[in-house]
């Protein structure tokens, strides 16, 4: 879960566009959840022993985010981390050592909290999909706590975990240009759910 970035002057392909590393394919099938799979914690921790590898101590926190992160709740096989180093600007500091490793940089937003992703995909090799997401505490605090203080509660409240999940299920039978687009429709019950969670 990463907040909907306001788009302005423009559209969200438009936007997509501008930050996108590489050619910004299309998505043009089901977004297709899956059952809670208890590998996910281990596949984190697979990718957290990696990037630590190759960063040591420039790796300031690895976290497990996203619905991957949430036992019982329904998700995109995709295990999404937070990365927290010093300056996520600066990604000579720590680009180089994760592409050693098999991590591609595919998204740069400078506009915001000057977040970037690094992924791994099946279909390129790797074991398992994986977004990497890039941030500096010092930019990025709050985003990194809404992320967490999410994941979080619904860890420990079943009823708004059972509520997300029926939203998610109903979202993903629509179709989807691109798959930030069902991201996005998450947003009202993503908000309703933070302001009980950080308020």
């Amino acid at each position: 879960m990463v907040q909907k970035r306001k788009v302005e002057n423009g559209t969200d392909e438009e936007y997509l566009r501008t930050v996108t590393i590489g050619e910004l394919r299309p998505h043009e099938i089901k977004v297709v959840l899956e059952d809670y799979d208890p590998r996910w914690p281990e596949r984190f921790e697979e990718n957290r022993a990696l990037i630590v590898g190759a960063l040591g101590d420039r790796a300031l926190a690895v976290d497990h985010a996203g619905s991957t992160s949430v036992p019982g709740l329904p998700a995109k096989p995709v295990i999404d981390i937070v990365l927290q180093v010093a300056d996520s600007a600066d990604e000579s500091s720590y680009v180089p050592d994760l592409e050693a490793v098999g991590y591609v940089l595919r998204i740069r937003e400078a506009d915001w909290l000057e977040h970037r992703v690094l992924y791994r995909r099946v279909e390129h090799g790797a074991p398992h999909n994986v977004n990497v997401h890039v941030f500096s505490p010092s930019r990025a605090a709050e985003e990194i706590a809404r992320m967490l203080g999410f994941r979080d509660w619904l860890r420990t409240h079943d009823e708004d975990r059972d509520r997300y999940a029926a939203t998610k299920r109903e979202l993903a039978a629509r179709d989807w240009k691109y798959v930030q687009g069902y991201a996005d429709a998450k947003s009202e019950i993503v908000e309703e759910i933070l302001a009980r969670a950080m308020g």
